[in-house]
Parts: structure tokens; C-alpha cells; sequence
């Protein structure tokens, strides 16, 4: 048996985002996924509806996506409303074999914040999809969560360090991740 040190996760920072171009993107929080799991109900969820409430109210472009099979079974505090860009996923990069990209850049978004279940999965490997596509991602950490610590650090750490990397968590650097909370993302 080995025994690892995991390198430590930079602390999340501030971000002040422009609303006109950032997009605010919630990936498989639904019935299916969350209702078993209590971090995504009691920690997720209520960390996503306040800050979509604060997205929306700034007029931030807010978009869905997950399986068919579950893209009407959204949690009802983030479901989408009318006018909410809502892809059907085909992978856990939500831009394969998706018109994200495209729908995206209609309406000017360079910006992205990744919520949802979970950080190393669709969150993960969005991240990686977006920067190659040049977007500059903020990931609030109390909105992507995972099913073990163990997880939730594994992706954190292969967010920072992708092919766009962002090892020591630079505020807004561009084309790569950032890691915020919630409470530390304003808009401007």
C-alpha cells in the first residue's frame, strides 16, 4: 500500500464578474442524483439558489445540462426558468457533442461559473472543455461537491492543474479556473 500527500488546495478568492458576459452553468442537480445525497441537499442546493438568485437579478445568462433522462427532474430551488440555455449532455464535458459553445458565444460569455454535481466529474471536465474553448472559469466550492473528500480533492487539484493551469488559484487568470465561494462572487 502507498500512502500519498495530496498537495494542498489554495484558499477560494473573490471575484467580481461582469453579468453581460458570464454565464452562470448547473450541472445534474437533480432528483435522481441529489435527493440521496445530503451534502447536495443541504449544502449545494441552497449554495446554488443564492447565487442564481443574485445571477439572475444582475442579468447574468444561467444554463442547464444533464442526461436525457433527468432533464426534467431538477431540483425545484435551481430548476430552469424560460429563456435558460439547457443542453442534453452526452458526456461529462457538457460541450461534447453539444451546441454550448455555440449558444454561449451568441451571447457574448467569455466568463463561466461551474456549479453542480459533481467536481470531478461533469464540473471537472467542463472546466478542462472551457478554457481549450478560451473561457475563464470560476468554480465556487460550495457549489460542486462530490460523494467522498476523497473525490472533491481529486478534482479540485486536476482543476487547478489541467492543460490551462492555475496552481496557485490567481484570481480571474485567464482561460483557466478559478476556485470561489458563493459568498465571495460578486457582480459588477
Amino acid at each position: 500500500m502507498i500512502t500519498l500527500q495530496m498537495p494542498p488546495i489554495p484558499d477560494p478568492v473573490a471575484v467580481t464578474l461582469k453579468p453581460a458576459s458570464t454565464a452562470l452553468l448547473v450541472f445534474d442537480v437533480v432528483e435522481p442524483i441529489c435527493a440521496s445525497r445530503p451534502n447536495c441537499l443541504k449544502t449545494m442546493v441552497p449554495a446554488i439558489s443564492g447565487l442564481m438568485a443574485r445571477a439572475r437579478k444582475a442579468g447574468v445568462t444561467v444554463g442547464y445540462g444533464t442526461r436525457e433522462p433527468t432533464m426534467s427532474k431538477w431540483m425545484p430551488e435551481v430548476a430552469p426558468q424560460k429563456g435558460d440555455v439547457t443542453v442534453v449532455s452526452y458526456g461529462q464535458d457538457r460541450f461534447y457533442n453539444t451546441d454550448l459553445d455555440k449558444l454561449l458565444k451568441a451571447k457574448g460569455v467569455t466568463t463561466l461559473i461551474l456549479t453542480g454535481w459533481k467536481i470531478s466529474g461533469s464540473v471537472l471536465y467542463t472546466s478542462v472543455g472551457a478554457t481549450l474553448r478560451g473561457y475563464t472559469v470560476v468554480i465556487p466550492l460550495d457549489a460542486s461537491l462530490g460523494p467522498t473528500d476523497y473525490e472533491e480533492v481529486i478534482g479540485r487539484y486536476q482543476i487547478l492543474n489541467q492543460n490551462s493551469a492555475n496552481p496557485t488559484n490567481q484570481p480571474l487568470k485567464e482561460k483557466t479556473s478559478t476556485f470561489s465561494l458563493t459568498n465571495l462572487i460578486t457582480f459588477q
